[in-house]
């Protein structure tokens, strides 16, 4: 039996394609203006809290959040495809990113009244910026070998540790934080393990930058050290995290951003061939139709996530399609333009090339998402 790893796709309505009108008027607008530089990887390196703003100011942030939490209560396939054109126009998204895409959800499933109170008005408002505490150092992928431990006390917990990989943690408000609240068991490595949502200017916490190769900063280590986090301040039910990590990273995983990180390097390369400033390779529309196969199968996982279902597969299947994707169009950007091309075609590859190790490492390397779609066929 042939088993369907991704939801069926499903045509964008009238009002949709109006959507995409808008947003593609508005960043014309942005352009024109100067307010940014189409760039890659802008979910990751372009913290720009001036277009953050002005997204907020369209109410084009928060926009799955209901009203009731101050956001727009609009479905996830009018987000993706605002999402999806920020990406593709390789705007600076980064500031807000995380909040948007993977705590706003995360909250609405599984916080308490009081959190979703707390943070949701500010996420959709721009003004509250969130980073993610999974990743320990020597752990690689594997989120079961969590050490950083947290400790009950009177009123709450005292969490001790270290997270590396945070994306924006030295610039973000609070993120979720993954520990082991009972020791490991033999039987199931993912038992006693919780969630908690930590402001990052708590006492006891050292955020320390990790640069990238070219030296830019928004990676950094999270030391804990004896951190007191109220009990109002866990995320959902205490033994359960194992469980809402694997329910938040389907937002992670199966976005457009796993596929449009280098989106504007191809659009550059298929000007600059049309041109003749660069050499016409057949794989331009070999990468071209990859990113189309993708755009639909991301929009498909949207549609399911609107309908409430388990989509942990389907979101593997984008990443691990989407990010070696966008990676092989930096590895043909770098080859065709060599180092007499355009040069700001050039500048824009050897970003896209130093970034390349990170995309099918981030959100889940490529071998572990394998696995989960080797169990989701019968295989494992």
């Amino acid at each position: 039996m042939i088993v369907a790893l991704v939801p069926a796709y499903e045509p964008e309505s009238a009002q949709l394609q109006q959507l995409r009108r808008d947003v593609r008027g508005f960043l014309a607008e942005q352009l024109a203006a100067a307010k940014f530089v189409p760039e890659v990887d802008t979910w990751l390196r372009g913290w720009d809290l001036e277009f953050t703003a002005a997204l907020a100011e369209r109410g084009w942030l928060g926009m799955t959040i209901p009203r009731e939490y101050g956001g727009h209560g609009r479905s996830f396939a009018e987000r993706f495809v605002v999402t999806e054109e920020l990406l593709a126009a390789g705007a600076p998204v980064a500031a807000h990113w995380i909040a948007d895409r993977q705590a706003a959800p995360s909250l609405l499933k599984f916080g308490t009244e009081a959190q979703k109170q707390r943070y949701l008005p500010g996420i959709t408002a721009g003004q509250v910026f969130w980073a993610i505490g999974m990743s320990e150092p020597d752990a690689g992928s594997d989120l079961a070998s969590v050490r950083t431990r947290a400790t009950r006390v009177d009123g709450g917990w005292r969490v001790s540790g270290t997270k590396v990989w945070t994306s924006g943690a030295h610039l973000a408000h609070a993120f979720f934080m993954l520990a082991r609240t009972e020791p490991a068991s033999s039987e199931n490595r993912h038992a006693g393990l919780s969630q908690f949502i930590v402001p990052l200017d708590s006492r006891g916490i050292t955020v320390s930058p990790i640069l990238s190769m070219d030296g830019a900063h928004h990676f950094n280590e999270v030391h804990f050290d004896e951190v007191f986090v109220p009990d109002e301040m866990v995320l959902g039910t205490v033994g359960d995290g194992w469980h809402q990590v694997t329910s938040e990273l389907s937002y992670e995983r199966s976005g457009p951003e796993r596929f449009l990180s280098t989106y504007q390097l191809l659009a550059g390369l298929v000007d600059a061939a049309k041109s003749g400033e660069v050499v016409r390779h057949s794989d331009l529309g070999a990468h071209i139709a990859r990113v189309a196969g993708l755009h639909r199968m991301s929009s498909a996982v949207a549609s399911a996530l609107e309908r409430g279902e388990q989509v942990a597969s389907a979101a593997a299947v984008v990443k691990v399609i989407g990010t070696s994707g966008e990676g092989d169009i930096a590895e043909l950007a770098d080859r065709i333009v060599g180092r007499d091309g355009p040069e700001a075609l050039r500048a824009l590859a050897d970003r896209a090339v130093v970034q390349r190790p990170g995309f099918t490492l981030r959100g889940g390397t490529s071998e572990v998402l394998r696995g989960v779609i080797a169990r989701e066929m019968g295989l494992r």
